[in-house]
Parts: C-alpha cells; sequence; structure tokens
C-alpha cells in the first residue's frame, strides 16, 4: 500500500474509467467537438465531470456559480445533476465557446437551468456582491483567468452559504507550481493563491490530485 496518491499511466486510467464513468451521450458528443478546437486542453476531465456532479448531488445544492464557461461541459455536467427547480449562473466573455455551449445545453434539456452572463466574471461578482439582499449560492466552480483566481475567489465567498463549497480548478497547473524554472504569470498567480488559500481561515480546504488538481473549500465563515 502507498502512502501518497499514485500516478495513473494510461492503462490504469483506462481502467478507472471503465469501472467507475458512467457516461451520457450528449457530453461525450460535446467532449468529441471540444477535442477539435486548438484550445480543447482547457476543458475538464471526463472523471472530474463526474466528481462535481456527484458533490452537487451531496450538496443537495440548489443555486450553482461558475466562472469560466468555455464549451459548456463543467455546467452541463453540473446542470443535469440539479433538481428541477435548480439553476446555474456561469460567467465568460466568448461568445463563440459559449454558443457551442448553448447548443448542447438545449440538447441535453437544461438550457432552463441555466443563465449565462457574458461579462468579465469580477464585475458579474462585484455586481453580484453589491445586490440587496445577496444572491447565494451552495456550490461556486472556478476555472478561469488564473491571474484573477484569488479575486473571484474573495468575491464569490461572500455569496456562498455557510458550509458551501468552492472547487477551485488546476491548483497543480501540470506541476509547474513546483517547477522552479517556472516563473509566467499564471503559474506565480497559482501558487500565490494555493498559498494564500491555506492560510485562510473562512474556509476548510483539502486538494486532490485529481486531474490537474481540484482544491476544494468548505466555507465556514463569512
Amino acid at each position: 500500500m502507498t502512502k501518497q496518491s499514485i500516478g495513473l499511466d494510461e492503462t490504469l486510467y483506462q481502467y478507472l474509467l471503465s469501472v467507475s464513468f458512467r457516461d451520457h451521450p450528449v457530453l461525450r458528443e460535446l467532449r468529441e467537438e471540444t477535442a477539435q478546437r486548438p484550445n480543447a486542453q482547457m476543458q475538464i476531465s471526463p472523471e472530474q465531470g463526474q466528481f462535481m456532479s456527484l458533490l452537487v448531488k451531496m450538496l443537495r445544492a440548489t443555486r450553482i456559480l461558475e466562472i469560466g464557461t468555455f464549451t459548456g461541459y463543467s455546467a452541463l455536467c453540473m446542470a443535469m445533476a440539479l433538481p428541477e427547480d435548480g439553476r446555474l449562473v456561469t460567467c465568460d466573455v466568448d461568445e463563440t465557446t459559449t454558443a457551442a455551449a448553448r447548443r448542447y445545453w438545449d440538447k441535453a434539456g437544461v438550457a432552463d437551468k441555466i443563465e449565462l452572463k457574458l461579462a468579465p466574471a469580477i464585475e458579474t461578482l462585484q455586481v453580484m456582491n453589491g445586490q440587496t439582499p445577496l444572491p447565494v449560492f451552495d456550490f461556486m466552480f472556478i476555472d478561469a483567468l488564473k491571474t484573477e483566481y484569488l479575486d473571484y475567489f474573495n468575491l464569490g465567498l461572500p455569496l456562498l452559504r455557510p458550509g458551501g463549497v468552492i472547487a477551485v480548478d488546476n491548483v497543480l497547473w501540470d506541476g509547474k507550481v513546483v517547477n522552479a524554472n517556472t516563473d509566467d504569470d499564471d503559474t506565480r498567480a497559482l501558487r500565490e493563491f494555493n498559498d494564500s488559500l491555506f492560510r485562510d481561515d473562512r474556509v476548510e480546504i483539502c486538494m486532490l490530485a485529481l486531474a490537474d488538481g481540484l482544491t476544494l473549500a468548505l466555507k465556514t465563515q463569512d
């Protein structure tokens, strides 16, 4: 038995999928279309989508806030896990990729659960924070500009109910967070974000070696 999370070679990864991943035809079609895009690596992995879907159900979430839509795969995974009266607000600035997202939300029959905010996410979060009463969410997913992660988190936390969860993607950044030879803006921002979250006593955290690294933050206080 190992004392650390094990690495997955291709054979073990395919085994993981074969015994745990229950696919949906619309999700599969969206993954296949997105894979043809030059920036296809921005889409979350299928097992991560399934994990977040399970989290939504475990939290009995009815309100979700997503920062970063891309082609809508993560939003689709989460919206499909919501109850009929559930709602998901997702933020992005790209009209082209989100147009593809809308097509698949329609195809899956969940478009009425999803509200797309086409504007810089920080601006959308600032508007929400100025509303009375504040909108309240059960779950939040952050997967957008890495240099703005800390702003997304700090603006999103007041909108999260106590006991709500924020999931943050790419926190291991393909291992670059520990590579001393990598010092670009995104990598520095992720290192600073991870360090900041570790010291933040408003939340309890767990970083998972899932896909490109996923941190879960449970809100314990404002």
